[in-house]
Order: C-alpha cells, then structure tokens, then sequence
C-alpha cells in the first residue's frame, strides 16, 4: 500500500515537473507576446499591424517563405527517395549531412551563403555579368531559408518509404501498371502525409528564419525586409508593442500551421 502511494506521488510530481516546465519554457513567453501587443490598447495595436512597412514585411516573409517550401517539397521528396531507394557510395555520409542545417547556428549559414554568392565570389561574380542579383535581394532570402528548413520534408518522408509494403508496389507491376501509374497511385499516397507535415514544418520555420537571412537580404524597408527583420527592428527602436503585434501575426499562422499538422497526423494514426 505504501509503496503505491509513493508511486503515485512519484507520478503526480514528476507529471508537475513536467507542466510546470512547459508553462515556464513555452506558455508563458506566448502568453507575454499576446500580452505586449494589447498592452497599450486596441488602437496603438490596429495602427501597429496596419502600418504599410508591416504588412509589406509580412507578406514578402509569407511569399518567399512559399517558394521555399515547394522548392524543399520537390526536392527534399526526391532526395529522401534517392536516400532510401538506392546504396551508392557515400550515401551514409550525405544522409548524415542532412541534418547540418539543425546542427549549425543559423548565422554561419547566412554567412555561408555570403561567401559563396556574395560580391567578389566565383559564383557572384558570374550572376552579375548575367545581370542577376542575388545577395541583398530576394533571391538570398529564399536561398537562406532553403538551407534553414532542407532537412524538414526529407526526414518526414523516409520513415514512410522505409515503413511501405513493397509487395503492393510489386502487384501493380505484376498487373501491368507502368513505373509512373505505380508511382502515382501506390507510392505517392503514401508518402503524401509527409510530404505535407515536412512543408508545412519548413513553412512555419521559413516565417520565423533570422539569423541566416539578416545577413544575406539587405533589409531594404517594403523590398527586402522580412518580418523578422522587422520585429528586430522595432525592438532596437524602442517598439516592443509594435513588434509584439507584428510577432502574433506570425505566431497565429503557426499555431494554425501545427493544427493543420496535428489533424493530418491523428488521420494518419487513426486516432
């Protein structure tokens, strides 16, 4: 009996710890955010959230943020098919080197970038006599945002590929089914829960990417100035309720992103 009780005081605290945890790591903060933004009333909120530089800044964020994640859709689904469907020599390597983008802080990518496609580079050197302009314009934006979300669709669609029954591929061979009819209507269903939780992760992190894109965009107000930029930029100013209010647009786009992504995985799981 005794020893059932300190069981379950066992449970109820370690379950406490836990809660408690959360609450100060993730609740909180959030709750401070939504907070800061109200804190000088609804009006300095709607003029905060409605000044054009915002909006611009939001929706450029969202756009490049877009094309990023069908760039990562299409190729992340065939590297993590290559990854999985075929062995060559140094496959373990480069499936390892998928994860660096986690491992890296986001500022040396941005850096990184710099130096392969800044001014004074090979490969800059060869955009500007092309007449393309690549750091401090869009492009590096989209570029960084690549590199920050790469490993995001890849890791979501090879535990399917991996977890497939292959003899449901080899009945449809069996039964005359081309290698594109197969593809489409046995395999593609199945990796398509993660081929769309790994783009509507990269999204969601495209949003929220700093470090990598401040040093690449240029930060020019209503052309290169994302929304994180931004939100930096009225800190730095003095502005936290304007940055607060900007920072709960994004916030509200990723909590619907993670509903979204919670939903297609109790589908998944039958739950």
């Amino acid at each position: 009996m005794n020893y059932m009780l300190r069981s379950r005081w066992w449970s109820f605290g370690f379950r406490s710890a836990i809660m408690l945890y959360f609450i100060i790591l993730i609740v909180l903060p959030i709750l401070g955010v939504y907070t800061q933004s109200f804190s000088l009333g609804w009006a300095p909120f709607w003029e905060s959230i409605s000044d054009p530089l915002a909006w611009k800044a939001v929706l450029l964020t969202i756009r490049l943020a877009l094309i990023a994640t069908v760039i990562n859709v299409l190729i992340g689904t065939m590297i993590g098919w290559v990854l999985i469907r075929y062995r060559f020599f140094g496959r373990r390597i480069l499936n390892s080197l998928v994860d660096l983008p986690f491992a890296l802080p986001t500022a040396v990518g941005g850096l990184m970038i710099l130096l392969l496609l800044g001014p004074g580079s090979f490969v800059g050197d060869i955009a500007q006599r092309l007449g393309i302009e690549i750091v401090f314009h869009e492009p590096a934006i989209v570029i960084a945002m690549l590199f920050v979300t790469f490993p995001f669709v890849i890791r979501a669609v090879q535990p399917l590929l991996e977890e497939m029954d292959k003899a449901e591929e080899e009945a449809a061979y069996t039964l005359g089914a081309s290698k594109a009819k197969t593809f489409l209507q046995v395999i593609f269903p199945t990796m398509l829960p993660g081929i769309l939780s790994g783009a509507m992760l990269a999204f969601s992190r495209g949003l929220a990417e700093f470090g990598a894109v401040v040093l690449v965009a240029g930060n020019i107000p209503g052309k290169t100035l994302i929304a994180s930029v931004y939100i930096f930029g009225e800190v730095e100013s003095d502005n936290p309720q304007g940055a607060a209010a900007v920072s709960i647009i994004l916030l509200t786009l990723s909590f619907l992103i993670l509903w979204v992504l919670n939903v297609i995985q109790s589908r998944r799981s039958g739950v």
